[in-house]
């Protein structure tokens, strides 16, 4: 377990403790008699939320219930859920046509959760003295199909006669597709000749060694590295903005705000162990959200999204 995933348990213990307190009943609906598998894979994005969700349900059920988490970017998980390899798939932007349409071929139908939002972080190292803000123009530039920028002095006039190299996320990220078609216009339009990885925490070591760089990734993963890295303000036209718990929720920060998401299948929310599991998750996403550096949803969205899952059950039976 690397120390982004241990520093959210120790909060999401205490978290998830005040919640089992608050009177809310019995979060795990019977955990006594609950068992079975949970399958999970997809967003590195919504990985912490979901692993410590699945711990700590773990706990609550006394080891009845297994829930495993893979970690292969939002496409890899979308893959696996249409192909009937898992229950649940956590996903950092909303399912592609083609990626629905396999689903639908294969017979699988699914519920979408919304659970969070996030805003993507572009960053530098703090050695960089130069860069404040870019605009959505300049990140296009850069980070297009093609482009050979590699060197500040290109992205600007007045900026230095120095190297930029460019960390990013892998094509099986969710965070690769949101960002790609919120500057580039189009879901995996971007260059490819740049440093690559479907984890988070690598791109943060990238940047934060190198002191040409510029990258990109969650802002949580900023927030729990914001000693190492510089943040970047994005001007879509209306002024530098930089993501903020308002500036996302408002959807001032654009166009690098965005959804976090996961995609139930039917067939497994029909069963007692996932639908109690499902019950959990929303009970405690938005605490868990905030102790990440996500930012939560409404109340009344969680209670929404609740509701819909108990008129599943109530449907399927």
């Amino acid at each position: 377990m690397n120390g982004r995933i241990s520093s959210i348990f120790v909060g999401a213990a205490a978290a998830l403790a005040l919640v089992a307190c608050g009177g809310g009943g019995d979060a795990a609906g019977g955990a006594g008699e609950l068992s079975g598998n949970i399958m999970i894979d997809g967003s590195s994005t919504v990985f912490p939320i979901t692993e410590a969700v699945a711990e700590e349900f773990m706990a609550e059920t006394g080891g009845t219930v297994r829930v495993t988490v893979a970690l292969s970017g939002t496409g890899g998980g979308f893959r696996r859920f249409c192909a009937g390899e898992t229950d649940i798939s956590n996903a950092s932007r909303v399912i592609e046509e083609d990626e629905a349409a396999e689903c639908e071929a294969a017979g699988i139908t699914y519920r979408e959760i919304p659970i969070a939002n996030d805003g993507l972080a572009v960053a530098v190292n703090p050695a960089n003295t130069f860069v404040e803000c870019l605009t959505v123009e300049e990140l296009q530039r850069i980070w297009a199909p093609g482009s050979t920028i590699n060197n500040w002095a290109q992205v600007r006039e007045g900026f230095p006669d120095q190297p930029l190299r460019l960390y990013g996320p892998g094509t099986n990220s969710g965070t690769f597709d949101y960002f790609s078609e919120a500057i580039n216009g189009e879901t995996g339009a971007s260059r490819s000749d740049y440093t690559a990885s479907e984890d988070d925490n690598v791109l943060v070591q990238g940047v934060s060694g190198d002191a040409n760089a510029l990258g990109y990734f969650g802002i949580a993963y900023f927030m729990e590295n914001q000693s190492r890295l510089k943040l970047v303000g994005v001007d879509n036209g209306s002024g530098c903005v930089t993501p903020s718990e308002e500036t996302v929720r408002s959807g001032e920060y654009a166009p690098l705000s965005r959804p976090l998401l996961l995609y139930v299948k039917q067939s497994s929310l029909d069963q007692p162990h996932v639908r109690a599991f499902m019950e959990y998750y929303l009970d405690t996403a938005g605490v868990l959200a905030t102790e990440v550096g996500y930012v939560p949803l409404q109340d009344a969205e969680y209670t929404a999204s609740r509701e819909a899952l108990g008129s599943a059950a109530t449907d399927a039976g």
